[in-house]
């Protein structure tokens, strides 16, 4: 009887030391697999901060910023770029605003743009129509019909083209598209003008001689697009560039216009 007991005795221990080794492990492989989601976690998080870092790929290659729409709003400084030979930054008149206005001090390029190129990248979030429009000045003379336009295209834009409030509509020559502006334009770009004999800055952008149409430009997706200014009169002097969607009033979007875009700088 005694034998008996003693080997229900070791049985009994055996089992319960068994029971506790299961226990044991079953804690450490729960503790192991925690460990593992929490590693993954941590990779997943670091994958997303890569994402966010690539932003700047949206950058035009040789180019180191772009500027971001925002509300349907593009307002950018005009000096606020890096300007061949042939521009000059001038401080000398009262109702300009940053550090002043560019001015264009180069021979004339009346029938040839591309001289004095400058780019501006612009990311557009709010795909659609805007409407362009600058503030500009002639700074030579008394004749409101010199020194008073400028170069402007949109290469990789879905439409550029000049209107009017009856819905007459130019599209730039040689970009596929008629009826084509009064007077010069080339290569899909526009002369753009302004009028008047009061050269004091003003809000206008226009093209087609004698027969002015306002300027629009169309982005149907999402994405980072080229402004392109190129020279052509000479003392044209331009201080700030403005586009809004074709649903904002200009006067609107003028009013406005001091909030101006942010400038991203790309890695």
């Amino acid at each position: 009887m005694r034998t008996l007991i003693r080997i229900i005795l070791i049985f009994s221990i055996a089992f319960q030391s068994c029971s506790i080794d299961e226990e044991t492990v079953n804690q450490i492989s729960q503790e192991n697999s925690e460990e593992s989601s929490d590693d993954s976690a941590e990779e997943v998080e670091t994958g997303s901060d890569e994402e966010s870092s690539e932003d700047g790929s949206n950058c035009p290659e040789n180019i180191g910023f772009l500027f971001e729409e925002a509300n349907g709003l593009v307002s950018i400084e005009f000096e606020d770029n890096e300007f061949p030979d042939g521009w000059v930054l001038k401080n000398d008149v009262s109702g300009v605003s940053g550090t002043g206005y560019m001015q264009w001090e180069g021979n004339p390029s009346l029938g040839n743009p591309g001289t004095g190129m400058i780019t501006f990248p612009i990311r557009i979030s709010n795909a659609g129509t805007y409407r362009f429009t600058w503030s500009s000045s002639y700074r030579k003379g008394d004749n409101g019909t010199e020194h008073n336009d400028t170069w402007l295209r949109f290469p990789d834009a879905d439409d550029f083209y000049g209107k009017k409030n009856d819905g007459s509509i130019v599209y730039p020559n040689d970009s596929g598209k008629q009826p084509n502006p009064n007077g010069s334009s080339k290569d899909g770009w526009f002369k753009i003008y302004r009028s008047g004999d009061n050269n004091e800055f003003k809000w206008q952008a226009r093209t087609s001689d004698n027969d002015a149409h306002d300027i629009y430009i169309t982005f149907e997706n999402e994405g980072t697009y080229l402004m392109e200014v190129s020279a052509r009169s000479d003392f044209h002097a331009i201080d700030r560039i403005l586009m809004h969607k074709d649903d904002i009033s200009n006067n609107d979007a003028i009013e406005q216009a001091d909030n101006f875009s942010a400038k991203t700088v790309c890695d």
